[in-house]
């Protein structure tokens, strides 16, 4: 490399965002997962005796899925291919293979091919792809933030380890983020930042887990200070809320006020106050909460706190967050609203609550009772002949598609766990179920 060149890529190296410059290149050097990464683990064990086998990375964003593939081929001897999952086609796929023979006969390299978003991958591609997985000329990395049980067809999932990767813990941002602080080769140590601890907890509590957000937002700060005087590049909780754009209100991730917030949004949806429930929302989104936590939490509260008085609730909470996915920040907040408003104004039920912790509370007791046998599946003659479906009743053939029997193991006969209430659709739902208990309970004195 001459000199010209050596220039060319400082000057490319320094115009890359900090979070790929600080991408970990080794084992030692990655932070985290170490579910996957501990001593003696399958893949630990894999990369480090270049054993390696396809494998899709299933986690949220910001959790290393692209950097542990860098890594895999790294520290093996193997060619390293990205493909494009949205921008390729049979053509690329074509290119890739025989980039992969070409490396296998002069090179003797295996070729580690990265799919980034491998839920995109249309049929066309996997299935272009398949047999030179199968027959081990590529080994396919995977990388996704959605669960490939449905995007990815079934032989080539069945030719990949699924792994899942979790969230940074706030720890390991800690690590990560003051690691970029000092590091004066690929980080901001040249600048000597002084970080305030309150500015760094911010910092680490908005990325929600994701390092690569926490990097992003340690850069915009430090471009906002890094033209003054060495002595004053202070990062400060100002200089953060000016960075992100946003006011950082009292809002300790670690402390109370955290967990305050939420459960008075909670406890104002369940006391239908929308006035509240509207004013509690705006508090936590202006604060930066991760708008996708509060979605869930409404989710959550359909269920518990409105359960079937209005069976409609759980939909318009999942739309809520399907809308909210769909639209982004700032507008989506406003479907995060219409839903607040719509669980305050719900009639509400724990009734669905209560009996799951009482199924739950009986099952810890009773342990795994057998299925009777009257409702055994009975796909063999053997199972037939053993008595399985044996007198079981098909309810559509029965007026109104209802007829009395057993579903219960014997030892739980007539347990009741879901009692409705008389608010809101529960109401004929308890109507429906008087009905049938005393058609069952007829039918049981006759049988006497």
């Amino acid at each position: 490399m001459d000199l010209f060149d050596q220039a060319e890529k400082e000057i490319e190296d320094a115009s890359r965002p900090l979070a790929d410059r600080m991408r970990p290149k080794t084992l030692e050097a990655f932070v985290g997962q170490t579910h996957l990464l501990g001593k003696d683990s399958l893949l630990r064990r894999t990369i480090e005796e270049d054993r390696l086998f396809s494998v899709i990375f299933w986690g949220p964003p910001g959790s290393g899925k692209t950097t542990l593939a860098r890594i895999m081929a790294g520290e093996t001897d193997s060619h390293f291919e990205t493909f494009s999952a949205v921008l390729s086609g049979v053509k690329e796929i074509r290119a890739v293979v025989d980039k992969a023979r070409a490396q296998r006969h002069y090179h003797q390299k295996k070729t580690l091919l990265f799919v980034d978003e491998i839920h995109r991958f249309n049929k066309a591609q996997q299935d272009a792809f398949l047999p030179h997985v199968e027959s081990g000329l590529i080994t396919l990395i995977g990388a996704t933030t959605e669960n490939p049980s449905f995007e990815v067809i079934s032989p080539l999932l069945s030719r990949a380890r699924i792994m899942v990767l979790q969230p940074f813990s706030d720890e390991e941002l800690s690590i990560i983020v003051r690691r970029a602080i000092t590091d004066k080769e690929k980080g901001l140590g040249a600048l000597s930042l002084q970080v305030h601890p309150d500015a760094l907890e911010h910092i680490i509590w908005s990325a929600n887990g994701d390092a690569r957000t926490a990097l992003n937002n340690l850069e915009a700060a430090a471009f906002l200070v890094r033209e003054k005087n060495v002595k004053e590049r202070k990062i400060t909780r100002a200089v953060i809320e000016t960075a992100f754009q946003m006011k950082a209100l009292q809002y300790d991730k670690h402390g109370e006020e955290h967990y305050n917030l939420i459960s008075a949004f909670h406890k104002s949806l369940r006391g239908s106050n929308p006035d509240a429930a509207l004013y509690w929302l705006g508090r936590m989104l202006d604060a930066g909460e991760d708008p996708l936590y509060i979605a869930r939490r409404m989710v959550r509260f359909a269920s518990e706190d409105v359960g079937n008085a209005d069976p409609r609730a759980l939909s318009v909470a999942v739309s809520a967050v399907q809308a909210f996915q769909f639209v982004g920040l700032p507008e989506g907040d406003l479907a995060l609203a219409q839903a607040a408003v719509y669980l305050a104004t719900a009639p509400k039920s724990n009734a669905l609550y209560a009996g799951h912790g009482r199924v739950k509370q009986t099952i810890n007791q009773t342990g795994t009772l057998p299925v009777p046998l009257h409702i055994r599946n009975a796909p063999t003659r053997l199972m037939k002949d053993l008595g399985y479906a044996k007198d079981y009743k098909y309810a559509h053939d029965f007026e109104n598609a209802y007829v009395p029997q057993e579903y219960l193991p014997e030892k739980l006969r007539g347990q009741v766990y879901y009692e409705p209430t008389d608010r809101g659709y529960e109401k004929i739902i308890k109507e429906r179920l008087m009905k049938w208990r005393k058609i069952r309970e007829a039918m049981f004195k006759a049988q006497i």
